[in-house]
């Protein structure tokens, strides 16, 4: 039994850990307001908002549409995103806008629109769903990867910012996990020099992403982060290998680090 339901507003809710996070945390008591860009069937205990990240105004009016209804926000869990893929050089500029557009710029706008709420009621927490791709650069996930380390310098910033304000600032880095991400990639490149190479990492990523863990077990570690009266400002979520290279990442020698990362993806010169 929950000692205290927060209203809860969510990015995402479609499928993946938006989904799954959305249902458990409305089953645990919560109120729970999730976006979508356009009407499909979501879990009946979940309050459905139509949004798009890209549009400020639409942004604007799902925060206000909350704070109408429930005179607060309590959470709010920036998860909306894209995913891109191919080679940096061939990748079209519409295409990584949108990613940056989706991936950050929308995450930036939502959260300046529930700030002054937050601030107003003397408390607040802020989740933002960074990647293991935020802490390393991916090979022809660059673009995603920039989204997500722009959250990253984000993040640290606006936790020192709002810390006068009782405002928690968590970011997650989830590993590879079975979500819709490897139907709805994006990619940029079907030929091309790039072309061989692309493909040949593509297969390891789509393979990691489907031996990956199931999304409730992120939306589960997301009830508890909200549920714990201190959190930590960081969660790495994923396999003990992916966890692995992220220590790897800090402790060896740069070059070292990515001759390893790009082995793994069947890049070698």
């Amino acid at each position: 039994m929950l000692t205290e339901s927060k209203v809860v507003l969510i990015t995402g809710i479609s499928s993946g850990f938006g989904k799954e996070t959305a249902k458990q945390l409305a089953n645990r008591g919560h109120v729970v307001y999730g976006t979508l860009r356009k009407v499909t069937d979501v879990e009946p205990k979940i309050n459905v908002l139509l949004m798009d990240l890209t549009d400020t105004e639409s942004v604007r009016l799902a925060v206000k549409n909350v704070l109408q209804r429930e005179g607060k926000i309590d959470v709010l869990i920036n998860n909306a995103g894209m995913h891109l893929g191919g080679p940096i050089e061939m990748t079209p500029a519409e295409d990584f806008e949108r990613q940056m557009l989706t991936g950050f710029n929308g995450l930036v706008h939502l959260t300046q629109a529930a700030l002054p709420a937050m601030r107003q009621q003397g408390e607040g927490m802020i989740i933002n769903i960074s990647s293991i791709g935020g802490l390393m650069g991916l090979p022809f996930q660059g673009f995603y990867s920039a989204a997500k380390f722009a959250i990253e310098g984000f993040s640290e910033a606006l936790r020192m910012e709002v810390t006068p304000f009782n405002i928690r600032v968590v970011v997650i880095n989830p590993g590879d996990f079975r979500t819709n991400n490897t139907l709805n990639r994006k990619n940029a490149v079907n030929s091309g020099p790039y072309s061989d190479q692309f493909h040949k990492t593509l297969a390891v990523i789509e393979k990691d992403e489907k031996e990956g863990w199931h999304p409730e077990i992120l939306a589960l570690k997301i009830c508890k982060i909200i549920e714990n009266r201190h959190p930590r400002q960081r969660y790495i979520i994923g396999s003990p290998d992916q966890k692995l290279a992220v220590i790897l990442k800090r402790l060896l020698p740069t070059s070292l680090f990515r001759r390893m990362l790009g082995s793994h993806y069947g890049i070698v010169r």
